[in-house]
C-alpha cells in the first residue's frame, strides 16, 4: 500500500520498520523537528527520522500541522492510500485525516477505551494494572475516540517498568499494524465503536515523582518507581539530598526477616516504625525501607549529579545508617 507514516519516538520506529519489512511503499515520513540535547545543545533527530534516513525515505518535519496549508498540500500531492500515525506527538486536523482514501490509522498503546491520551503505557504501570495491550483504530478529530479495528492483550509483570513494557508493546504494535493494513487492503477490516466508559491518561507531571512515605503504601510506591522508569524516576530525600529510585521490590515483614541481616540496635516493632525509615543498608544484603504497610527493597538508585547504579555499588561509596528517615 502507498503510505504516509507519522511518528516520532522509538515506539513508532518499530511500526515503521514493520511496514518497510512487509513491503509497503512509504511515500513519506512525518516526524517532529530535531531537538537540542546535551551540553552542546546539538540537534538530535528522532528515532523515526534516524530510521527514515537509513532507508532513504522522504522526510517532513513541520513545526506545526494545523493551519499549515503548504504541508497539507504536500501530503495531498503524495496521494496516499493510508496515513499511519504512531506516537506522532501532535493533534491532527480533520483536513489531514480526510486525505487518504482508506483512512488514517493509529496504533495506540492501550486497550481502548481505557487510557485515551498522551501516556497510556505509563499510567497502566503507575496504576498497577495486570493487563494492557495495543489497539489499532481509524482516526477522527477526537482524542483517541475513533472506531477500533484490532486489539491484542499483554500481561504486565509485577516488577515490569514502563520502559520494558514500552519496548514490548512497540513490537506488538508494529505487527498489529501490518495485520490491520492487510485487512483494510482486502476490504474486510472490522469497525467497532468505542463505549463511553473511558479513562484518560494525561501527560505526566514532575510533581508526581516525589514519594510520599506517609500516604502511599508499598505497592503504590513500587508502582510509582517502575511507572516513572525511565522517564524521570521517583525520588525522595536523603539528609536533604535528592535521590532517585529506579527499581524496587515489594516485601512483607515476613519476607524481610528471611533476609540474613545484622539486627538493628533497637528492638524490631515494625508497625511502630515511621514510614520512610531505613531498616537495613548493607552492601551485601541491600537497602530496605519501611513503608506504612510493609517494606520496600530498593534495587537501583541514583544520587544527585551521579549515574544510576545498583544499590550494592551505591552503598560502597555512600554510607546510610539504619534508622535514618527518608523524605525529611
Amino acid at each position: 500500500m502507498n503510505i504516509v507514516f507519522m511518528g516520532t519516538p522509538d515506539f513508532a520506529r518499530e511500526s515503521l520498520k514493520c511496514l518497510v519489512e512487509a513491503g509497503h511503499n512509504i511515500l513519506a515520513v512525518v516526524t517532529n523537528p530535531d531537538k537540542p540535547k546535551g551540553r552542546g545543545m546539538k540537534l538530535i533527530p528522532s528515532p523515526v527520522k534516524e530510521y527514515a534516513l537509513e532507508k532513504k525515505l522522504k522526510i517532513y518535519q513541520p513545526e506545526k500541522v494545523r493551519n499549515n496549508t503548504e504541508f497539507l498540500d504536500e501530503i495531498k500531492n503524495l496521494n496516499p492510500e493510508v496515513i499511519c500515525v504512531v506516537a506522532y506527538g501532535k493533534i491532527l486536523p480533520q483536513e489531514l485525516l480526510d486525505i487518504p482514501k482508506l483512512g488514517a490509522i493509529n496504533v495506540h498503546g492501550s486497550l481502548l477505551p481505557k487510557y485515551r491520551g498522551a501516556a497510556p503505557i505509563q499510567w497502566a504501570v503507575l496504576n498497577g494494572d495486570k493487563v494492557t495491550g495495543i489497539t489499532t483504530m481509524y482516526m477522527d478529530a477526537g482524542m483517541d475516540t475513533g472506531d477500533m479495528i484490532l486489539k491484542q492483550e499483554v500481561e504486565i509483570g509485577e516488577d515490569e517498568t514502563t520502559g520494558e513494557l514500552w519496548e514490548k508493546l512497540s513490537k506488538i504494535g508494529g505487527k498489529l499494524l501490518v495485520e490491520t493494513l492487510a485487512l483494510i487492503e482486502k476490504g474486510n477490516a472490522p469497525r467497532k465503536k468505542q463505549s463511553n466508559d473511558f479513562t484518560i491518561a494525561p501527560m505526566l507531571k514532575k510533581e508526581m515523582a516525589q514519594i510520599n512515605w506517609e500516604e502511599q503504601d508499598t505497592m503504590q510506591i513500587h508502582n510509582l518507581i517502575r511507572g516513572l522508569n525511565p522517564i524521570m524516576g521517583a525520588y525522595t530525600t536523603l539528609e536533604e539530598r535528592k535521590i532517585k529510585f529506579w527499581k524496587s521490590k515489594k516485601l512483607t515483614d515476613k519476607d524481610f526477616f528471611t533476609v540474613e541481616q545484622e539486627m538493628l540496635e533497637y528492638d524490631y516493632k515494625l508497625p511502630q516504625i515511621v514510614p520512610g525509615t531505613v531498616l537495613l543498608a548493607d552492601v551485601k544484603q541491600g537497602l530496605y525501607v519501611k513503608t506504612k504497610d510493609g517494606i520496600l527493597q530498593v534495587l537501583e538508585i541514583q544520587a544527585e549529579n551521579a549515574k544510576k547504579m545498583q544499590v550494592s555499588d551505591f552503598l560502597r561509596g555512600n554510607q546510610i545508617q539504619a534508622g535514618l528517615i527518608l523524605g525529611e
